[in-house]
């Protein structure tokens, strides 16, 4: 029924045994979605996130639930490389492989362009653009390297697509995560690694709430096909479908996960 989420899908152990990393993954969002759907798809998970305490509640949240043996956790900035290649060697360092990498940290703002600064510009860029760039790097090294091949996933948005007021560095990174995804696949498949995203248009989560206006929301909400908001785990779906063998043929594709597509 239009308007209303469908029910919650369970899991099938389409990822089971692997191991698998997600950015951004402490909180309500898409990240925390996704960890959980891999979990529940039966693959061992680092969360990380830049959120130190929020992390920590997230890990213990995940362990008790689907056990210690499964779940990890390392605070990480995405825009420092140091960090970045110590998320990727704690997933083989606790669960002996690297098989999925969900690039999920982005960061947003709203500012007009003749308003906007450099710190403003060059802060979205670093982590929502070049964050997606040196976890994708780290990752496709590993896998390269490993010969086992692996899948990326990275989270875009239509509005790379779509233009949206006060949106112009968002866009631009969303736009470049979108291209540099194609650029990685056409590379990463000579090794068979897939690289493929998910471009989300509005899905709900508490921090949204805070950072954007009633009036904002609702215009947003009525451009959507089914006359609501995605639940994040709607988008977590899709990067399941990406990171499992479902998608065996799917490399260098961007799936809009929304009836906003070009």
């Amino acid at each position: 029924m239009t308007g209303t989420p469908p029910p919650y899908v369970p899991g099938h152990g389409l990822l089971a045994g692997r191991g698998a990393v997600v950015t951004a993954a402490a909180g309500a969002g898409i990240g925390g979605a996704t960890a959980r759907r891999l979990l529940e798809e039966g693959a061992r998970v680092v969360v990380s996130d830049a959120h130190a305490r929020r992390l920590k509640e997230t890990e213990a949240e995940l362990a008790a639930e689907f056990g210690a043996d499964r779940v990890a956790a390392l605070p990480c900035d995405v825009t420092d490389e140091t960090q970045v290649a110590a998320l990727l060697d704690l997933a083989v360092e606790r669960h002996g492989r690297l098989d999925v990498v969900v690039n999920n940290a982005g960061l947003g703002g709203t500012a007009d362009l003749v308003d906007m600064t450099d710190e403003q510009w060059d802060k979205v860029l670093d982590v929502t653009l070049n964050g997606t760039f040196r976890c994708t790097r780290a990752a496709l090294r590993r896998m390269k390297a490993e010969g086992a091949g692996g899948v990326v996933v990275n989270n875009a948005s239509v509005i790379g697509w779509r233009a949206q007021k006060g949106q112009a560095h968002y866009a631009a990174a969303k736009a470049g995560v979108m291209a540099l995804t194609r650029c990685a696949a056409l590379e990463a498949a000579a090794y068979g690694v897939r690289v493929n995203a998910v471009s989300p248009s509005l899905a709900m989560h508490p921090h949204l709430v805070k950072v954007t206006t009633p009036e904002l929301l609702e215009e947003l909400t009525s451009r959507e096909a089914f006359g609501r908001y995605a639940e994040p785990w709607e988008v977590a779906n899709v990067i399941v479908f990406l990171a499992s063998g479902y998608s065996s043929y799917l490399t260098g594709e961007v799936l809009s996960v929304s009836s906003q597509h070009p």
